[in-house]
């Protein structure tokens, strides 16, 4: 009889970690959670993972996949938030899954890698060059490029994915989401996000992936071919961006103030060191 997968979530207390862990347990694999946990729930290993220490990192011994959600999650996170929430927890869940000998490892990234491209037409693919336009995004693009090289030296498998708009609770999509049509664009419904974590934790891989996961939405740009070819994912929710007339003028004060003070995309309005 085979072995059943013992999957490790971080972050698992939050909205992405709850959808998480309730789609792996229907899958019935061994789940084991740890981190933050503030309502004390009894299946969840309490831990600072922003400090390493072994007294945790010991849970990760026979782990065959860590999935990786634990995270400042605001697009308007701090530089000093994403600093320690994103950059050095990542660092450190990283090192325990290395030391005990982990073979693929999971993590949320975040479409705010390419938020760059918002108010454009390009098509947005692995290889799309990186434009975030805040701490966030930019503590995102580089965990992935770390994890992306720890391939080369330890021999596990590492899966990027870059994740649209999931909201909490029941999730569903409208004029109410934030940051206009883009960001109903990369609507990811609840469904979709189980089929993802599913594929992504229990498919066969190897190697190194950067993938687009969000749904089939009308008029959304995210190249999805190389999520099906890597990890099997087809999304089934279908939505059609709608704007009011607030969320119209919102979209069009923002996409002229980007034109003005270009967000961290390379681009300057004067000098050669600004």
């Amino acid at each position: 009889m085979p072995e059943q997968p013992h999957i490790l979530v971080t972050g698992s207390t939050g909205n992405l970690g709850e959808k998480a862990v309730n789609t792996l347990k229907v899958s019935e694999v061994r789940v084991t959670r740890i981190g933050r946990n503030t309502n004390n729930l009894a299946d969840v290993i309490p831990a600072d993972l922003t400090a390493y220490d072994l007294k945790w990192a010991k849970y990760f011994e026979g782990v065959q996949t860590v999935l990786h959600l634990a995270a400042d999650p605001k697009p308007v996170a701090t530089w000093d938030s994403v600093q320690g929430l994103n950059i050095d927890l990542g660092l450190n869940v990283l090192r325990a899954a290395q030391l005990h000998g982990v073979q693929r490892f999971v993590f949320a990234s975040s479409n705010w890698v390419l938020g760059g491209y918002r108010f454009t037409d390009t098509k947005l693919t692995s290889a799309t060059p990186a434009r975030p336009v805040n701490p966030y995004g930019a503590s995102k693009l580089f965990f992935e490029r770390v994890g992306i090289e720890q391939v080369h030296h330890s021999g596990m498998a590492f899966l990027s994915l870059r994740i649209g708009y999931c909201q909490p609770g029941d999730n569903q999509p409208g004029p109410h989401m934030a940051f206009g049509r883009w960001g109903q664009q990369m609507w990811l419904s609840n469904e979709d996000w189980a089929h993802a974590v599913e594929c992504a934790c229990l498919n066969p891989f190897e190697g190194a992936a950067v993938l687009n996961i969000m749904s089939d939405n009308k008029g959304m740009r995210w190249e999805r071919s190389e999520a099906l070819d890597a990890i099997g994912y087809i999304p089934k929710s279908r939505y059609t961006p709608r704007l009011g007339v607030w969320g119209a003028f919102k979209s069009l004060l923002a996409q002229m103030r980007d034109s003005i003070l270009p967000p961290m995309n390379g681009k300057r309005l004067f000098g050669t060191r600004w």
